[in-house]
């Protein structure tokens, strides 16, 4: 571990500080392409866009160029460290927005405690952009503050620790099942941890066609039920008539299990009293709900998913932001809805059962990767996501009227 951590202060410290840069695009070489790219012919474009605000996605670049933006409050799995120590975190999505789908980003880290005061920042610095990708931002204030900026601007708005992690968990759900020979709607469904990412990805499983009664939402006062009172908006919505309190009592006779929560939550005795052939998605890091030795040691019949990258079905949130925005930028469109988020989740789940190419056989040093109980996601390196999953997003946000302009590949650099 100690040698992890000099390894990982030297990566970013080496041989510059960070983890990104900015680039030119222009040629600067001579005296008159500096009198193109400012003074006097930067008016032209200025002239341009004055007259035409849509003009700036021609001259700038707007178009593709997202804003990650964090308060810090909710730092990967360390919490609330505050801004300036969330900057690692934004330079890293902004790596992973510009490697998978050629989005160039500007990570800005916000110092405001307060929710209204960050949504007037991010509304006041919203015209650079062609999107906002807000991260980080703690439950329940993140809800407040995607919704209103949603509502606010014109330009795709996406808290990706809500939506992405349930976009991924839906789509690696849905071929489990399948797997599993199970239907969704038929399905018990536990879920543990109903924060940011909890909260969506029981919405996006109930518009898939989860029934709500037997959902089992679980936080830490237990089992979410409808004889709670004064229960936050977030976790309201899914209090249901039930008997049941504990993990305990959910998961006897669950078929789904799923954690976003805390390490080793899910005992032994609780994963043996789960239906015959159970999903488990133990996504906690670094360390799950339950060991995946120990749930495969018990059970021979379920499949497994983590969050981690050293076992299969990794849930991992990059096999959806970026194509997402990737989709939502070359069509223009004025928001990320439910339906663009559910055709992302249908192109991931029909792409992993599609044969697997040689690349990504050689990426990760195997001879063989299928559509199985250890394959129900695609792999982050698959050179099929950029190509299946924009225009997948693309297509409905025309088909909902949300987008401004026909689907226009970006160059993929």
């Amino acid at each position: 571990m100690s040698d992890l951590k000099q390894t990982a202060l030297d990566y970013h410290r080496l041989p510059v500080p960070g983890k990104v840069a900015t680039l030119i695009t222009k040629p600067t070489a001579t005296a008159r392409d500096l009198a193109l790219a400012y003074s006097p012919g930067v008016a032209e474009p200025v002239r341009a866009i004055a007259q035409n605000p849509d003009d700036a996605y021609a001259y700038t670049g707007k178009g593709n160029l997202v804003a990650v933006i964090s308060d810090g409050t909710a730092i990967l799995g360390l919490g609330d460290l505050g801004p300036l120590a969330s900057k690692p975190v934004m330079e890293g999505k902004g790596v992973l927005f510009k490697r998978f789908a050629n989005i160039d980003v500007f990570d800005i880290e916000v110092d405001a405690r307060e929710p209204g005061h960050f949504i007037d920042v991010v509304k006041a610095i919203a015209p650079t952009f062609g999107g906002i990708n807000l991260e980080d931002i703690a439950a329940p204030h993140c809800f407040k503050i995607e919704q209103a900026l949603i509502e606010a601007l014109d330009i795709p708005v996406f808290h990706d620790d809500q939506h992405g992690t349930a976009i991924i968990i839906a789509a690696a759900l849905t071929n489990a099942l399948e797997i599993q020979g199970k239907r969704i709607g038929d399905c018990r469904i536990v879920l543990v941890g109903v924060g940011a990412a909890g909260t969506n990805a029981l919405r996006l499983l109930i518009a898939l066609g989860a029934d709500k009664a037997k959902l089992r939402a679980v936080d830490r006062i237990g089992v979410l039920h409808s004889g709670l009172a004064d229960l936050p908006p977030h976790h309201a919505q899914f209090a249901v008539p039930t008997s049941d309190r504990t993990l305990e009592d959910a998961c006897r006779g669950a078929d789904v299990f799923i954690g976003v929560s805390a390490p080793n939550l899910l005992s032994a005795e609780m994963l043996m009293s789960m239906a015959p052939r159970p999903v488990v998605f133990a996504l906690a890091n670094p360390d799950p709900e339950i060991s995946p030795e120990l749930a495969h040691s018990l059970r021979d019949d379920l499949i497994m998913a983590t969050g981690r990258s050293d076992y299969p079905n990794q849930v991992n949130n990059v096999l959806a932001f970026p194509f997402i925005f990737r989709g939502a930028l070359d069509c223009r469109a004025s928001r990320i809805s439910e339906g663009m988020k559910l055709a992302c989740v249908k192109a991931l789940a029909e792409l992993a059962r599609e044969p697997v190419p040689a690349s990504v056989l050689a990426a990760y040093g195997v001879d063989k990767m299928g559509f199985g109980p250890d394959y129900i996601l695609p792999k982050p390196f698959d050179p099929r996501l950029i190509e299946r999953l924009p225009p997948a997003v693309a297509d409905a946000a025309a088909k909902e009227g949300l987008a401004r302009q026909p689907y226009t590949p970006y160059p993929r650099g």
